[in-house]
């Protein structure tokens, strides 16, 4: 679940959660309660990274990000660490902070819609056969 994390990340991971943004705040109003019957879990560690939300269930990444994002060298963190959480099999959505803020209704419909994907291929991949 926590896809080898140590307690440095764990750590740090806590101590966001102490100091969330606003649009991860107002986001997890609506997460928090899950979604779907799914569970999720915020400032998650997974790794040597921490995901701003997460569902174990379908290893779902829920990732927002503010202006700082649009630093090159941000950017390029981010796109490094989406492949490698990727190639482990994580799925990930991303948002800005702005989109959480002023289209949370649009940002919940892309959410479902991932679940709603992530779902049906759990679910047909556990009932094929291997014959």
């Amino acid at each position: 679940m926590f896809a080898g994390a140590n307690h440095l990340v764990f750590g740090y991971a806590k101590e966001l959660r102490k100091n969330m943004t606003d649009a991860e705040k107002f986001l997890w109003q609506f997460l928090k309660g899950g979604i779907r019957g799914l569970k999720f879990r915020r400032q998650h560690p997974l790794g040597l990274y921490v995901a701003d939300f997460y569902c174990h269930k379908i290893k779902l990444v829920i990732e927002l990000d503010g202006s700082i994002h649009n630093l090159e060298t941000i950017k390029e963190y981010d796109e490094a660490r989406q492949k490698d959480l990727e190639s482990e099999g994580f799925h990930f959505v991303r948002f800005s902070n702005n989109q959480v803020m002023k289209e949370i209704e649009n940002v919940l419909k892309i959410i479902e819609e991932q679940i709603e994907n992530l779902l049906s291929n759990l679910i047909y991949n556990e009932t094929k056969s291997p014959f």
